[in-house]
């Protein structure tokens, strides 16, 4: 009762906050002009977003199959892909979309281990290349942050994460849980598997290039001509910004930090604001794949049980 409770509250809290936050942004940018940026958006470069957004799904359900046993079909596979992707964003707060994708995987497999300890992985690499890719842009738009002292935003995510990975895979924290220690067991037989890990790399920087320039093909759909390197930027920083767990999904905070982000470098805060509206509702109309692969998924298991 208390930790319902409890989770109740988090939630409230999480709305409070991502409700705050765009109610700010767009008292600041005002409504009516992001309505109006947001009704000049090509639909070609729209629909391509989307097509870019499905595409990264594929090549991410690739990514995932490297960290699962043979046998699994990348079809099935991209199915619970697009579940996850569905709950993220039609249901935030409520249900994560790795947790559905963890439940209908051990479902299958009977083997808890391997259904998060996958998604983990697939997690962990995807975050390793967005830090990457942002990265190896970083260098040559240092004058983006001329000025605005948040040049060392980077520097510290990839401080944070080095040392949280340390506590988990090198100080193995929670090894002496039992439920924690069979994910231990899990990574570890990947050691010697490094071909696995690269793989899983350079898939997380193809992931994370056509993500970005999913964005860049939403800008140009506004009429925006914004520098490309920009985005390679900025687009890494805001997902960092995003995955804080202060919001629901991101909302309010994504928003907020397009608008300081590319703000830097001249753009209208009603443009940055509806690019991220965008943004969104490219991901939500990829997103119905997930809704119609769930129903049947659901169909499956009820005519299985009858």
């Amino acid at each position: 009762m208390a930790r319902k409770l409890n989770k109740t509250i988090l939630f409230a809290l999480k709305v409070s906050v991502s409700s705050a936050l765009l109610y700010y942004v767009l008292a600041k940018t005002g409504i009516k002009q992001v309505a109006s940026t947001l009704k000049t958006v090509n639909i070609y470069a729209f629909f391509s977003s989307v097509g870019i957004y499905i595409f990264t799904q594929i090549i991410s359900t690739m990514r995932w199959k490297l960290f699962l046993p043979e046998g699994f079909k990348t079809k099935k596979l991209f199915s619970l892909y697009m579940i996850g992707s569905f709950f993220n964003t039609f249901m935030p707060g409520v249900i994560g979309g790795d947790a559905v994708k963890a439940y209908y995987l051990y479902r299958e497999t009977n083997m808890a281990n391997i259904s998060f300890g996958s998604i983990f992985m697939d997690r962990y690499l995807g975050f390793i290349g967005l830090l990457i890719l942002c990265s190896i842009a970083f260098p040559f738009g240092l004058n983006y942050f001329h000025g605005s002292k948040t040049e060392w935003l980077l520097p510290f995510a990839i401080f944070i994460f080095f040392f949280a990975s340390f506590l988990i895979f090198g100080l193995r924290l929670g090894q002496r849980i039992r439920f924690l220690a069979e994910f231990y067991n899990y990574f570890h037989t990947y050691r010697s598997q490094k071909n696995k890990i690269i793989k899983g790399l350079i898939l997380s920087m193809i992931i994370q290039f056509f993500g970005v320039t999913s964005v860049s093909v939403l800008a140009y759909g506004l009429g925006e001509n914004i520098p490309f390197l920009s985005f390679l930027i900025f687009v890494p920083l805001i997902i960092l910004f995003a995955m804080l767990p202060v919001s629901i999904s991101g909302f309010g905070v994504r928003e907020g930090a397009f608008v300081f982000f590319f703000g830097l470098i001249g753009v209208r805060s009603e443009t940055a604001t509806a690019l991220s509206l965008l943004w969104f509702l490219t991901m939500a109309t990829a997103g119905i794949i997930g809704l119609i692969e769930y129903l049947k998924y659901k169909k499956e298991i009820i005519t299985l049980k009858e």
